[in-house]
């Protein structure tokens, strides 16, 4: 079993702190929805504004968030940005979550969570 130093888990925890605090408001948790489900080739700023209706320096706070947080990557195509969700950072967020709730404490049954994903 791996020992994580206190301080060490303070930081992991403030990290996913903020990663929450950046998906906290509907319009970005509204994009990370968006991005994922044009997983993996994401979305061009265009597109994520044509479908969510978001004026364009509002998405660009929004989007500029959410990169700061690690929870989207962003590439350069020609005149283009585009966003991908970055599945990784939430991979992680969720183990988190899930050994909090289903390991560590057991507040929920693991069975309860994967039937909820499916």
């Amino acid at each position: 079993m791996t020992v994580v130093s206190p301080n060490k888990a303070g930081e992991r925890v403030a990290k996913y702190a903020d990663m929450f605090s950046a998906m906290g408001t509907e319009p970005r948790l509204r994009i990370m929805q968006l991005l994922l489900s044009a997983h993996p080739e994401g979305l061009v700023v265009g597109d994520i504004q044509d479908a969510l209706a978001i004026p364009n320096s509002t998405l660009s706070h929004h989007l500029d968030k959410l990169k700061n947080e690690g929870l989207v990557d962003v590439r350069r195509e020609g005149t283009f940005l585009r966003y991908t969700a970055n599945t990784e950072a939430l991979q992680e967020l969720l183990q988190f979550l899930y050994a909090e709730c289903c390991t560590r404490n057991k507040a929920l049954k693991p069975e309860a969570i994967v039937r909820i994903c499916k």
